[in-house]
């Protein structure tokens, strides 16, 4: 029978309780079982696929096409698995469902309510996912904090589950804020306190807590909150803001977070290899030289906007012994000639145009493109950074004509180098109706990108509706341009590359998301060993 970790968040949101249940994942990864992670989010939307990255920060695909919350690429990038539509559930998913349920007359000419139907719903969605997927620990996070009225419906759901599954299948981790008071120079306990008095006004008994803070936690902080939480000392975890979150699962076993959660089920732990982890962490540790890296994008204020990016050129630049520092450049600004972005832009080593939907900043971006391609400056552009591409070597080396575009920023251009895809002609919703999740793609031998790949055929993760324009294909080639990859029937093109640049590639796909810290994607290994050679 599976177990289950309940994750649940108090005081603040935003304070890593996705990375905390990513760290529990590696751990019991680490020791051969089989981890397979949930998140429940209580906003409407039924999924998060139409929100601004302001609001959630990046949309996460997997590779059966869920567009999900982006703690689920935390989950992945820790546990090194491929989680599911099954792994990401939002109040409007699961209202939908019962909402159907009812047209349909399923209750029977009951009324339909909260509790049971909707928590009996919640249940029957973690337990049905556990059963899938065949996992020997199922970690399951409820998003947002304890006290929130969207949420608690959620909280009743797992509450009950102790219950059903009983004691010893079930284990509660509270991750809390620990404040620290400048005036008076020292922690405080009181809002851990109040979080968990209410988690047990619901009718829950955190098994573990873990304290947050940016400060290191005295141990009578910690015995404090044991006391006054009813939980026992070794039960309080210290989680104190560190350098590197690649740290996280490594303290985590420090402290025996695994073996603690092992012995309350009941469950023989074979030892932890965390070998890797900590070799990463010695590596990072060492590395002293740093490579600036520009982020060319629209939503540069939150870096979660684009975090599986960034965690991806991180994870590249590791594996190349240097570090890179992530410098945020705002497209709209670079569109409109800002001096002081463009020095910014110009005293990086490569530059990177991540996807993005909407016309605004476009031509930002195209120039960035451009500067890259006249002064052999290492460019990866992924997905709608692909795209720009295409439009700029179109509108400067081609065809020498700025009316070349995309369909999707200027439906009566002249030259449509970019143009929806046959079968999103007519679709009008938006809502999970973009060419989504993982498509074979055939790599061509003499491409840079087969080199890095060392392989003629790869699966990759999308989320589009617009392609590369095939009629304009023999036109680009004829100078310079290199179809690198395309679907396996030759109509779709893939990957894109500038013949004579020392790296200027585009991926219609999204790498970032199969890139793990252990295991860094090999277009980003490749743009970050050329960008160091700059």
């Amino acid at each position: 029978m599976p177990k289950y970790i309940f994750v649940t968040g108090g005081v603040l949101s935003g304070i890593g309780k996705g990375i905390a249940a990513a760290s529990i994942g590696a751990l019991f990864s680490a020791a051969g079982k089989k981890v397979f992670h949930q998140k429940f989010d209580g906003y409407l939307n039924v999924d998060p696929g139409t929100l601004s990255p302001y609001r959630h920060g990046e949309v996460f695909v997997t590779d059966d096409g869920a567009e999900t919350d982006l703690d689920l690429g935390h989950y992945e990038r820790f546990s090194d698995a491929s989680l599911t539509k099954l792994s990401s559930i939002t109040s409007g998913k699961l209202y939908s469902e019962i909402l159907e349920k009812e047209r349909r007359g399923d209750f029977l000419g009951r009324d339909v309510q909260v509790v049971p139907h909707l928590t009996d719903l919640v249940k029957e969605k973690i337990v049905s996912a556990a059963v899938d997927c065949k996992c020997d620990i199922m970690i399951v996070e409820i998003g947002g904090t304890v006290g929130d009225l969207e949420n608690g419906y959620l909280l009743e759901a797992i509450r009950q589950l102790r219950t059903d599954l009983g004691y010893n299948n079930t284990f509660f981790v509270h991750l809390t804020y620990i404040p620290f008071l400048d005036t008076s120079q020292e922690l405080k306990s009181k809002p851990t306190q109040s979080s968990v008095r209410e988690l047990r006004s619901l009718g829950i008994q955190p098994d573990m807590i873990m304290a947050r803070a940016d400060k290191k936690i005295p141990k009578d902080i910690l015995d404090k909150i044991a006391l006054f939480c009813d939980v026992k000392p070794e039960m309080v975890i210290p989680a104190p803001t560190i350098k590197s979150i690649y740290q996280v699962p490594i303290n985590f076993d420090k402290e025996q977070v695994a073996q603690k959660i092992a012995r309350h089920f009941k469950m023989l732990l074979p030892s932890l290899d965390m070998k890797d982890w900590k070799s990463l962490d010695k590596k990072i540790q060492k590395i002293s030289k740093a490579i600036p890296i520009a982020l060319v994008g629209k939503y540069t204020e939150l870096n979660d906007s684009y975090l599986s990016v960034i965690e991806a050129t991180k994870a590249a630049a590791y594996k190349n012994d240097v570090k890179a520092e992530i410098v945020a450049i705002d497209s709209v600004k670079l569109e409109e000639k800002d001096k002081k972005e463009w020095d910014r832009l110009k005293k990086c080593r490569g530059i990177i145009v991540p996807g993005g939907f909407g016309s605004r900043g476009i031509e930002g971006k195209i120039a960035a493109a451009r500067y890259c391609r006249e002064n052999k400056v290492p460019y990866l552009g992924l997905c709608l950074g692909s795209q720009i591409m295409a439009i700029e070597f179109a509108r400067h080396v081609v065809f020498k004509n700025q009316s070349c575009n995309s369909e999707e920023f200027d439906q009566s251009c002249e030259y449509p180098i970019v143009h929806i895809m046959e079968e999103q002609k007519g679709v009008t919703k938006k809502g999970a109706t973009m060419r989504l999740g993982v498509y074979p793609c055939v790599l061509n031998k003499e491409s840079k990108s087969y080199k890095l790949y060392g392989q003629k055929k790869i699966s990759e993760r999308h989320r589009h509706r617009f392609e590369f324009n095939n009629s304009y294909r023999e036109q680009m080639e004829k100078n310079g341009w290199v179809i690198a990859g395309t679907s396996p029937d030759g109509k779709l093109v893939e990957i894109v590359e500038i013949k004579d640049h020392p790296f200027m590639v585009g991926s219609q796909f999204h790498p970032e998301f199969k890139s793990r810290p252990l295991r860094p994607h090999p277009l980003f290994l490749g743009f970050i060993k050329t960008a160091t050679k700059g």
